[in-house]
């Protein structure tokens, strides 16, 4: 009787479980049957919904809901705090495995090179949002001194930064926010917030929903200049293209026309400013100045010679995140990801790497929604399954799955499992019922293994 498929996963969040779903709704997956082992370097899943959403998101939080589903499933183990390129290699895996599958996500802050960005005070968004969402690899404090502060870019993580450094920490309470990062929200002095993007309302990579929750709050006041509300023809054509882009410069035009309330925290959003340099004194930021930009006619934008120096004592760059490098794989150095056709990998000599794929943000970038990831993972998986058709794939030499338990033993891996993770979970609603919270998240990394029974 032929043994069912036997394919690694790396990296449990959305990218990673799409993947696992796409394999057991396959074919394949009736007969000879599929197995799959997801490998995560944290001790809990799904990634990037844990660690990478605001905490006041619910909705998006509530996807996990699906992703349970699919874990549920009996043809799926999970190792958490398994951490490829140090526990273990690409040829371990090979060893255990048909093909393995990489879907780790970008937790670094792409850079950003104008002068200043080095300054004390100069933050990247990916680490404020790292230990606002308890990240056990991140400091437990984070310096929250500034009155007055800048977030450079407009998509949905500069929107989440601004709003969670506008809100009050009480606001926020009713969140799974661990008590670090309550008290140290209360101690902070930010009462006036600068989001600046350097190109116009049209080309705001904002979603309509998350644009319109910053309006939502008692204690935060959305103020949009009219002089920023402007459109060009390639303005036109991508509101006229695009449903969404539509929706939100009818918002920012909403904003812009109506008169300024009293609530106490002001969060302003700038269009047409391109940060040029983060200004500092005795190495700390003193202020940001801009170019002022004007729309060329194609949607794009051209520097204008006229400058602006902004009074902020904090900038926080969202302007994008970048994966690490994976051990053992090939690597495109600008776009940090691994280079791939159809998700499959591809080496320098523009081979296939045997057995070896990609989805998520390690394929394409840190781009598009979560919802994007399960096309992406459709593709890859369908590939995979084409190459098992056609025996392209390589042989493990132990594809039991007690072999891979063995060699995790042997190594003195301490890992969680799906059990453990609801043991996990149970423990974070306990924390949690007493203040009448759904949960409290547990941030060490000892003690999530504990409570998980690793």
């Amino acid at each position: 009787m032929p043994r069912p498929l036997r394919v690694a996963i790396v990296g449990s969040g959305p990218a990673g479980i799409y993947a696992a779903d796409a394999l057991l709704k396959s074919d394949v997956a009736a007969e000879p049957g599929v197995s799959i082992d997801i490998f995560e370097r944290m001790p809990a899943p799904f990634g990037l919904i844990r660690y990478g959403v605001a905490p006041d998101h619910p909705r998006i939080k509530g996807i996990i809901t699906a992703l349970h589903q699919v874990l549920d499933k009996p043809q799926i183990r999970l190792f958490g705090n398994v951490d490829y390129g140090i526990d273990l290699h690409l040829d371990d895996l090979r060893a255990f495995y048909d093909g393995v599958i990489f879907a780790t996500g970008a937790m670094a802050d792409r850079a950003l090179p104008i002068p200043g960005i080095d300054l004390d005070g100069s933050y990247g968004a990916a680490d404020f949002v790292s230990w606002y969402d308890g990240h056990p690899d991140v400091p437990r404090t984070w310096p929250l001194e500034a009155e007055k502060v800048a977030v450079l870019g407009v998509g949905n993580v500069a929107l989440d930064v601004a709003r969670i450094l506008a809100k009050t920490a009480d606001e926020l309470l009713p969140t799974e926010i661990p008590p670090n990062v309550h008290e140290g929200l209360k101690a902070n002095k930010a009462v006036e917030i600068h989001v600046f993007g350097r190109r116009g309302p049209a080309q705001a990579k904002f979603s309509p929903m998350e644009l319109r929750e910053l309006d939502h709050s008692p204690t935060i006041e959305v103020i949009v200049d009219p002089e920023d509300i402007d459109y060009d023809e390639g303005s036109i054509e991508t509101r006229r293209g695009n449903k969404q882009a539509d929706m939100v410069a009818k918002t920012l035009e909403n904003w812009a026309i109506r008169d300024v309330g009293d609530r106490p925290h002001k969060l302003f959003l700038h269009f047409f400013e391109s940060p040029t340099e983060i200004l500092g004194e005795d190495g700390k930021v003193v202020g940001l100045r801009t170019e002022r930009t004007a729309l060329d006619g194609t949607g794009n934008v051209r520097g204008t010679g006229e400058f602006k120096d902004w009074d902020v004592t904090a900038v926080y760059r969202a302007v994008g995140y970048l994966s690490d490098k994976l051990p053992k794989l090939p690597w495109d150095i600008e776009s940090g990801t691994v280079p791939d056709e159809g998700g499959r990998v591809v080496q320098e000599t523009g081979e296939h790497l045997q057995s070896t794929y990609v989805t998520g943000w390690i394929r394409r970038g840190p781009v598009g929604l979560i919802g994007h990831t399960k096309g992406d993972a459709n593709e890859t998986v369908a590939n995979l399954l084409d190459d098992f058709a056609n025996g392209r794939l390589q042989t493990p030499g132990s594809p039991e799955p007690e072999a891979v338990d063995a060699f995790l033993a042997e190594r003195g891996i301490r890992f969680t499992t799906w059990d453990g993770w609801y043991r996990l979970d149970a423990a974070e609603k306990a924390l949690g019922e007493p203040q009448g919270r759904e949960r409290v998240k547990i941030v060490e990394r000892e003690d999530m293994l504990r409570e998980s029974g690793a």
